[in-house]
């Protein structure tokens, strides 16, 4: 495969021009060629042997300043809703394609820990597209002119998140209660259907508590967290899950006609968000432990060890479309194809349903009075 490594200001960047007509060749969805857009000449993108590397958390963070994985790119960041986007040489970008709002910040030269493994589009843009649509037409109650706007607008864009991955080994130490139902016959007053007062009697559940104490073990592979913040966690949650046995060592290729986003959430920040995730996963393991009925949860102290993690990059196609004041966001994953995404609703013409409905009951009343 024919590549160029352009040197542009405080980064290289590298395209890989088209053997037949030298455009810029482009990573096609699904494949692993390289496919020139204008004469349809394909070149291979040659398969690494090299697994997917993870590096030690403790280590990167003592020497972070002198790692050899990480790089200076190009970023711009939106003015309006923050994003910062890498910009690739053979991209040209005019509006944020998380926001659609038009970019007028200037590229600035970041070091970033370079990706460790990608997972490659498989969805390509015109089936991204016949779902965007699909999903539009299905929208009820929507304003007048919306699947217009939101194709003319928005488009589709391929774009590819970061997120962190981690792997830990946990060992906690835990002290609490278990507890022990047991049940009693209890005496009630109650009144019968004949209002007559009667004596009943009841089970009344009732717990004996008892001191618990243990230590707890538990791996964590491959625990995945978001590194940007320039989608809603809850939309981007939706698109899960990720098939990350599919991940393939980084290379520039399966990125070339795409963007991603520079992550934004640091990698300790991002550890730390790992853990509150590990830490729920730990308390329900101390609950298996403690056993009992009920369990009662004192102090919890937990060491983490072989804490390693990977870089990833993973595939969406995003639409970002304005209506009235606000920004909507319509998210494809990539991958397996899960659609998800936000919109509008015509109070108009909810209202006028309502009417509508309220109209019919009447005449359906009225027909049976008759």
């Amino acid at each position: 495969m024919d590549e160029q490594t352009q040197q542009t200001p405080n980064t290289l960047t590298k395209q890989f021009p088209c053997g037949s007509c030298g455009a810029r060749l482009e990573f096609a969805p699904g494949t692993i060629t390289l496919k020139c857009p204008y004469c349809s000449h394909q070149n291979s993108i040659p398969q690494s042997a090299d697994e997917i590397r993870e590096l030690d958390f403790y280590d990167y963070l003592a020497r972070a300043s002198e790692q050899e994985e990480s790089e200076q790119v190009q970023t711009v960041k939106c003015q309006s809703c923050g994003a910062v986007s890498t910009l690739q040489p053979n991209i040209s970008m005019s509006h944020c394609p998380f926001c659609g709002t038009q970019l007028q910040a200037k590229a600035k030269a970041d070091r970033l820990i370079k990706p460790g493994a990608i997972l490659p589009f498989k969805v390509p843009k015109n089936k991204a597209l016949e779902l965007f649509r699909s999903w539009l037409s299905g929208l009820w109650f929507a304003p007048g002119g919306l699947k217009d706007q939101a194709v003319r607008e928005g488009g589709i864009k391929g774009m590819y998140l970061p997120y962190w991955t981690f792997d830990a080994k946990s060992t906690t130490w835990y002290d609490g209660e278990r507890g022990e139902d047991y049940y009693v016959s209890e005496q009630y007053s109650d009144t019968d259907k004949d209002g007559n007062s009667v004596t009943r009697t009841r089970q009344v559940r009732h717990t004996r508590w008892y001191p618990a104490s243990g230590t707890v073990w538990q791996n964590f592979d491959d625990l995945v967290v978001q590194a940007g913040r320039s989608l809603p966690s809850g939309i981007v949650d939706a698109l899960e899950p990720w098939n990350l046995k599919e991940l393939v060592p980084f290379q520039d290729a399966y990125m070339s006609g795409f963007q991603a986003e520079a992550y934004q959430i640091e990698l300790g920040d991002g550890f730390e968000r790992a853990k509150t995730e590990m830490d729920a996963a730990i308390r329900e393991t101390i609950k298996k432990d403690i056993g009992g009925d009920q369990q009662r949860i004192g102090t919890v102290r937990t060491q983490f060890d072989g804490i390693n993690f990977k870089h990833i990059l993973l595939p969406v196609w995003i639409s970002a479309y304005r209506y009235g004041k606000k920004t909507y966001r319509f998210l494809i994953n990539g991958d397996t194809g899960e659609v998800q995404g936000e919109r509008p609703w015509s109070i108009a013409k909810i209202a006028l349903a309502a009417v509508a409905a309220l109209i019919i009951l009447v005449i359906v009343v009225l027909v049976m009075q008759k």
